[in-house]
């Protein structure tokens, strides 16, 4: 029962660091904190509709509100920059996908692994057409897979100082769009399927 005890404790806190430092890549960023919260349970909620265990639930619930931790090695005047950014100033941009997972990384921790593969992959797209490496369809790893979907859609939905929200339905219709392209087709299908589940934690989680 002690061991029990202490393993659930070393846990929660390694849950709890985790969390501090997808709030302060948040911060980084200047957005807001609900957004990590938001991706989080709607790559959750993924995971349990695609049959995944209650183990790898947990881990993905946990690891993909860190996807953007390498964005606090990108300077001010790339990441904060009101205006288009250049093509040199893009490379750089694109580079938080492998300054997160240097970051990230560690073979002893399955958590810090999965948040590592997460942060290096979930830019990548089904067609190939992402970065950084070009990875295409099962190449990507399945969390990254979850994680980019959840990401892009609560972008999507969330207003930004260069943009306003969209409607879920607008986003919806988008992901619908991009199914087979940027996104996993059956993922897709699993996400929107659950439209009122998405909806209820949208709402509930409102920035």
């Amino acid at each position: 029962d002690e061991v029990a005890k202490a393993t659930r404790t070393i846990k929660e806190r390694e849950s709890e660091i985790i969390h501090r430092l997808a709030v302060a890549a948040e911060y980084r960023d200047q957005e807001t904190g609900n957004h990590i919260h938001r991706v989080s349970e709607y790559s959750r909620l993924i995971a349990k509709k695609l049959g995944l265990d209650e183990v790898m639930q947990e881990l993905i619930e946990k690891a993909s509100p860190l996807h953007d931790i390498g964005k606090i090695a990108v300077p001010d005047t790339v990441l904060l920059k009101p205006d288009k950014l250049t093509e040199k100033e893009w490379i750089t941009m694109r580079n938080h996908t492998l300054y997160g997972y240097k970051i990230l990384y560690d073979p002893k921790i399955e958590l810090l692994r999965m948040a590592a593969e997460i942060a290096l992959y979930h830019h990548e797209k089904w067609d190939g057409s992402g970065y950084p490496y070009g990875k295409k369809g099962e190449e990507i790893p399945l969390p990254a897979r979850i994680t980019s979907i959840a990401d892009v859609f609560d972008a999507w939905t969330s207003e930004r100082r260069y943009k306003k929200a969209w409607t879920l339905e607008k986003a919806f219709a988008a992901l619908e769009e991009e199914k087979g392209k940027s996104f996993d087709p059956r993922l897709i299908e699993l996400f929107t399927r659950e439209a009122d589940a998405v909806r209820d934690i949208f709402i509930r989680l409102k920035d």
